[in-house]
């Protein structure tokens, strides 16, 4: 069995997967989450199998702000992610930061690595650890850029919710990536398309 590098993204209609000015209270910045994961939470049962494939793989890749909002301190030592307890990936995952910081192993099987050392040994290790299985690029914006850019990732899953934002992080934005779209489902409130990328 051949493994897969895939990404999953939630965007704005004019592209952008996270606002200005990211805080621990906002984690999408200037962009409302109730609005950007709509689909998720309001029309759950419809988007079942995407919401379900988000998590399905054996180890994920996400960049710092991913974790934890950007400041002027490397970590807040009791900062463990923005999902509580028991975080949804039941995994590996490799986080890339200048920062190091010991694993921190959480409920469910999750554990968040702290790479220091470059995006290309983060996508080493997860693949590594992900056996026989997939790895997921988790985000943000610019992790998920990077790694199309790089011919990595073999396909794009986006969730494109009907509202804009104007500012913010976009994802068109220096992407050289060429995308070739493979499949497009409409629900109520999201348009999930899928892209294979042409390497």
């Amino acid at each position: 069995m051949i493994q897969h590098v895939d990404a999953h993204m939630m965007l704005t209609l004019d592209g952008f997967g996270t606002g200005l000015n990211q805080s621990r209270e906002r984690p999408f910045g200037t962009i409302d989450p109730r609005q950007l994961a709509r689909w998720m939470f309001e029309d759950a049962d419809n988007n079942r199998a995407e919401i379900d494939a988000v998590v399905s793989y054996g180890a994920f890749v996400m960049g710092r702000n991913m974790f934890a909002a950007p400041g002027p301190d490397a970590w807040e030592p009791e900062w463990t992610g923005w999902w509580g307890a028991n975080p949804p990936y039941h995994a590996e995952v490799f986080v890339l930061t200048h920062y190091s910081r010991p694993s921190i192993k959480m409920e469910g099987g999750t554990t968040f690595h702290f790479i220091t050392n470059g995006p290309e040994v983060a996508l080493a290790e997860a693949r590594a650890a992900a056996g026989s299985r997939n790895v997921a690029i988790a985000g943000g914006v610019s992790t998920t850029r990077h790694y199309l850019n790089s011919g990595d990732i073999d396909t794009l899953h986006l969730k494109i919710a009907p509202l804009l934002a104007g500012e913010g992080d976009r994802l068109w934005d220096g992407l050289t990536a060429k995308l070739e779209p493979i499949a497009a489902r409409h629900s109520k409130y999201a348009t999930h398309i899928d892209y294979r990328v042409v390497k």
